[in-house]
Formats: structure tokens, sequence, C-alpha cells
């Protein structure tokens, strides 16, 4: 009989098959991975993962920028002995001041009045009870006053508007602690003057006295001190700028 089909013969054949079949599949794998590679490609052109050439403009945000200023409450913090700046940041502060008095509001003003804690350090010891000495003399005059400087503006209805601020760098004195009933010292300016135009006529009135805390300027009085009655009362209303100061005082 013959002899059957040797063994390793068979066994060469069937490699080949699968090595036949394996290539075939590998054929078929590549070619569906490019169709979808091209499919990718066409349905989103121009995206590359690693270096998107195009981004989304950043979402906006409701942080807050960090503020230049400080809420704490100045006459918290300890004294200087810096002495305020003229020019600029002073017209700054007395055009808010005049703004309470065109509209006779003196909580307009208040942000540029003498901080009660400050008054407070200064009268503590000298004073028996400097809160109410703060409410009931300083601000309830003030309160006054801006009513009495409102009433001179409001007796021509012409709008009234801030032109300039007169003040005399060399009026400033150093009141040192001790004087003038006050255990914290600080700097002093008499008779700022407010210029102001109204109706095409140039007028002017006063600004009794501003005291300093931490290098900043404040109106403690914006009528006269002492007066002759506890009423308001506009300090040194004149027709034209008139003449700043004079010194002295505290």
């Amino acid at each position: 009989p013959r002899s059957p089909v040797p063994r390793p013969r068979g066994a060469a054949a069937r490699r080949r098959r699968r090595a036949t079949i394996a290539r075939r599949w590998a054929t078929i794998i590549l070619t569906a991975t490019v169709i979808v590679v091209l499919v990718l490609v066409t349905t989103h052109p121009g995206h590359h993962a690693a270096s998107p050439t195009t981004s989304a403009p950043p979402r906006p945000t409701t942080t807050t920028p960090p503020s230049t200023t400080t809420s704490t409450d100045p006459g918290l913090l300890p004294q200087t002995t810096t002495e305020p700046s003229f020019g600029a940041p002073l017209h700054a502060q007395m055009t808010m001041l005049f703004s309470a008095l065109v509209a006779n509001e003196p909580s307009l003003g208040l942000p540029v009045f003498f901080p009660e804690s400050a008054y407070v350090s200064m009268k503590t010891g000298i004073l028996p009870e400097p809160q109410a000495d703060y409410s009931n003399r300083l601000i309830a005059f003030y309160n006054l006053d801006v009513g009495a400087y409102h009433a001179q503006l409001a007796a021509n209805p012409a709008h009234a508007t801030l032109t300039e601020v007169l003040a005399n760098p060399a009026d400033a004195a150093w009141i040192p602690p001790g004087t003038c009933e006050n255990s914290v010292g600080y700097w002093h300016l008499p008779g700022v003057r407010l210029v102001y135009s109204q109706g095409g006529a140039v007028s002017s009135f006063a600004v009794a006295s501003l005291i300093s805390w931490r290098g900043v300027w404040y109106v403690v009085h914006l009528g006269p001190n002492p007066r002759p009655a506890n009423v308001g009362t506009v300090d040194a209303p004149a027709s034209g700028p008139g003449v700043p100061g004079p010194a002295g005082g505290c």
C-alpha cells in the first residue's frame, strides 16, 4: 500500500494557509483604520489634539480686582506724623464736601469728616464721654452748618460750580500731644477756601478747620469754632476768592 503524506509536508501547508489568512486580516484592519482616520479628518478639519489652532475665549469671571484702598476704619489705626498733601488730593476731598453743601445732604460729606474712632482716641482720658461729644457737638454742628452753607448757595438760584480750593501750606502746623485738650498729636490747617462760580459771579467761603489722621486731611469744623450762637454758621463768606487762613488755632 501507498504510504501516507508525510506529516511535515502537511504542517507546512497549514502554516502557509494561516500566514495567508493573517495577511488578509492585517490588510482588512489596515484598510479599516485608514478609512476611520479619513472620516475623522474630514469631519474635524484642522484639528490636532496636541496644538489646537484655535481656542475658545476665556469665560468672563466675576472676580473683583484687588482694591487699592483698605476697608479698615482709619481711626482704629495709630496716628502718624505724616503731613497731608495739598493740591489735587485736597481738592478732591473738598469737591466731595462741596457736593454735600450744594445738595444739602450732610451724609455726602461724611467720608471727609474726621472719623469718630480717631476722635475717641484723641479724647479718651480728656473727656468723660468722647463719643457723646463727637455726635452731640461735632456732628450736630456739622449738620447745622451744611444747611447754612446750602442756604448761602440757594440764595442765588443759578447752579454753583466749585472752581478752586485755596489753602496756604505755610498755615499748616503740627499740634503736639497734650495741646488743645488732645492726647494725640495731629496736623492742623485753618481757613481753607472753597471758591465757586454761580451765575457768572465768583464767590467763596471757608472751611474753618481741617486736622490730620495718618497723613490725610479731615474736616473737623466746617463753620467757625467757637461761634457766637449754637446755630449753623458760614465761615467768612466773601465775593471773589478771598484769602485762606489766617494761621493759628488748633
